[in-house]
């Protein structure tokens, strides 16, 4: 398959995604050290919004509704809220990357490069190599590897190497249940009574 029909096909897909559910897993490794930290839950997206709640080993809840993200942390019973403002473009390149984005879309943000069609848990993927046209991104992810399912266009996989280390870290998606039925009262704040924070930056 060329690049310019792995690119049509995610533009096909993308116009009648809606939302997604799915088992998520994110691991961060720190290359000079050797060391590995995993984190596992669910995601759901919907448009704009997205809700990731990691359960283990710290549980806590990362929530994206239009121009604010909040982090919740139910062991401190606190909650930080951003808002994401200028930073929405690239608060994306994280939280919804490959979710529903058009092929040609993600043209206009990186370059890209196919790297092959392996496979991955037993499913043919196409993996996408992007490497960031804006400096700003540029300065905090060097690259991002994309693995789509052939047979769903969604992202099976995710890996972001940092810039200025050989640091990555890889999403891993199972589970995926695409135009997943979602209420919109999964992506209400559901913590009352939490500390309310504001970092500034």
């Amino acid at each position: 398959m060329s690049l310019e029909q792995a690119l049509n096909h995610l533009d096909a897909s993308a116009r009648d995604f809606h939302s997604l559910s799915a088992d998520v897993e994110r691991t961060k490794v720190t290359v000079v050290v050797d060391d590995k930290s995993t984190e596992s839950g669910t995601i759901i997206v919907r448009g704009e919004k997205m809700r990731l709640d990691l359960k283990e080993p710290d549980p806590r809840t990362i929530l994206r509704t239009g121009d604010s993200l909040f982090i919740f942390n139910p062991k401190l019973n606190r909650v930080e809220e951003y808002n994401l403002g200028k930073y929405k473009a690239f608060a994306d390149q994280y939280l919804l990357l490959g979710f529903g984005t058009p092929g040609h879309e993600l043209k206009k943000g990186y370059l890209v490069t196919l790297r092959g069609e392996p496979v991955l848990d037993g499913k043919k993927v196409i993996e996408l190599e992007l490497t960031p046209k804006s400096e700003a991104v540029r300065n905090q992810i060097s690259k991002i590897e994309l693995w789509f399912d052939e047979s769903s266009w969604l992202p099976v996989q995710q890996q972001f190497f940092e810039t200025g280390s050989e640091d990555y870290f890889i999403i891993r998606y199972t589970k995926i249940v695409r135009n997943a039925p979602i209420d919109e009262g999964e992506f209400k704040p559901h913590w009352k009574g939490a500390e309310k924070v504001k970092p500034q930056g």
